[in-house]
């Protein structure tokens, strides 16, 4: 479990392994455990668009919580949860956020699917390259969009 815990709470080093993650920025550094730090994110979809966004550091529960709030071109509360089902280290991630690009709310009623596919490939990637990092395999993987649960 450190070592998913680890990959997850170094975000600076997801451009590596994620696709999809084209960039993260350290804007603010927080205090000596990381809390109240911020960060920008760039990601590429799929789809030819690009979101990025600042994350700040709510909370930090080391191998349990990792939670921060987005602002920029999505907002809301993203949480990731770590936990041990056997062998297994389960990692579920909530993101309870909103866009504000104007174009992507004005086709939002109509192009929910296309997101919601677009979205899981971003996460599907995330899932993969973490299990490639780690030299394991990815076990499951379920989709709830805009959460979600991980499983490596």
């Amino acid at each position: 479990m450190e070592a998913v815990w680890d990959a997850i709470y170094h975000s600076n080093r997801w451009p590596s392994w994620w696709r999809g993650v084209e960039q993260v920025l350290d804007l603010e550094t927080g205090d000596d455990n990381g809390l109240g730090a911020v960060q920008r994110y760039t990601w590429k979809s799929v789809l030819p668009y690009r979101l990025t966004f600042d994350i700040r550091i709510t909370r930090i529960e080391p191998l349990v919580c990792l939670e921060g709030m987005a602002s920029g071109e999505v907002e809301g509360c993203g949480c990731w949860t770590f936990s041990r089902e056997g062998t297994l280290t389960v990692v579920r991630y909530d993101w309870e956020v909103r866009t504000t690009k104007r174009w992507m709310n004005l086709l939002a009623p109509v192009a929910h699917p296309l997101f919601k596919w677009n979205h899981n490939a971003v996460m599907n990637a995330g899932g993969q390259g973490l299990a490639h990092l780690l030299g394991t395999r990815l076990i499951a993987m379920a989709h709830r969009h805009p959460a979600g649960s991980r499983r490596a």
